[in-house]
């Protein structure tokens, strides 16, 4: 396995409707370096913000796309933000100013409310709303954050802008699904890309949207080992550092994944502390990836580095 670094130098400036903790948005010119010059689709297993399905519709990496996410309320906001957007603008126009002079009793009116209905227009204003857009449910299925109170969420004009640019993207390319990745991988072929950001390890119920329980890792591997085993290429978004703090237990050496270490910049949370430490996002190319690019153009490296990383991972 080999480990590359790279900076984020810039910022893109892309519709972002859907605001979520964990999101590619930031770094997502730096993965989409890695795609083949062409394929037929592009798979998100696990989409939350769908930054890099976005990115990939503003840059012309893909025409077509995969949308899916098990959370199925998600995926309805997908559906109505592509598909429907006039009607989800004037809903978040409502909500939003709905709460102006009772905000805090309010949201937690509107959680009550889409935690009975699950509603996608409850569950945009939520996640407007809620703390550093840190989705959290409770074991029963249940949204349980608490509002940010020092502000009232995205305001409704720049939303609406945002909407109607990503169902301009998305609208007639898109299939939204709300299926157990398993079952969504099982349909790539060698003819797509798949990109994957699964929820952090030990996250998948109560760190995130409320997976189908805990994404087990072996099973995970599992899966890995299954797509490569039918050349499906596919960029995997999975571990990060913070100075000398990892995160993700490592993936087997078998794999024979390539590592991109990616610089996202300062840490918030380390600037709070007031400790000058970098986060590094890291992503990994399958092989059947690494042969439709030129690895070497994109990262400046020779020939022989490749070997040494590939050999020391």
């Amino acid at each position: 396995m080999m480990c590359l670094y790279l900076n984020n130098d810039w910022k893109m400036k892309l519709p972002h409707p859907i605001p979520y903790q964990g999101s590619k948005r930031n770094i997502a010119d730096q993965i989409l370096r890695y795609f083949p010059g062409s394929f037929n689709r592009l798979i998100e297993p696990f989409a939350g913000s769908a930054a890099i399905t976005i990115a990939s519709a503003y840059y012309f990496k893909a025409n077509r796309f995969v949308v899916n996410d098990i959370n199925e309320p998600l995926a309805n906001l997908w559906d109505a933000i592509i598909n429907n957007p006039k009607t989800i603008i004037k809903h978040y126009h409502d909500i939003w100013h709905g709460q102006l002079g009772n905000e805090e009793e309010y949201y937690y009116q509107i959680r009550d409310e889409f935690n009975q209905s699950k509603k996608p227009e409850y569950l945009l204003f939520l996640l407007a709303k809620c703390v550093k857009a840190a989705v959290r449910y409770n074991a029963q299925g249940e949204f349980n954050q608490s509002p940010d109170k020092r502000r009232l969420g995205r305001n409704p004009a720049m939303m609406r802008n945002d909407i109607l640019r990503v169902s301009q993207l998305l609208k007639g390319k898109t299939e939204i699904l709300s299926n157990d990745y398993q079952n969504v991988l099982d349909g790539a072929t060698e003819w797509d890309l798949v990109y994957m950001d699964p929820p952090y390890q030990g996250t998948g119920v109560n760190g995130g949207f409320n997976y189908a329980g805990n994404i087990e890792f072996e099973n995970f591997v599992v899966s890995l080992v299954e797509l490569n085993s039918r050349n499906v290429p596919f960029i995997l978004s999975y571990d990060g550092r913070t100075g000398d703090k990892t995160y993700g237990l490592p993936l087997p050496t078998a794999l024979n994944l390539t590592k991109i270490e990616i610089n996202a910049g300062r840490s918030s949370q380390a600037t709070l502390l007031n400790r000058r430490e970098f986060t590094y996002e890291a992503v990994f190319l399958s092989p059947a990836l690494v042969t439709k690019i030129d690895l070497q153009r994109l990262t400046g490296i020779t020939s022989c580095q490749i070997d040494l990383f590939a050999a020391h991972g």
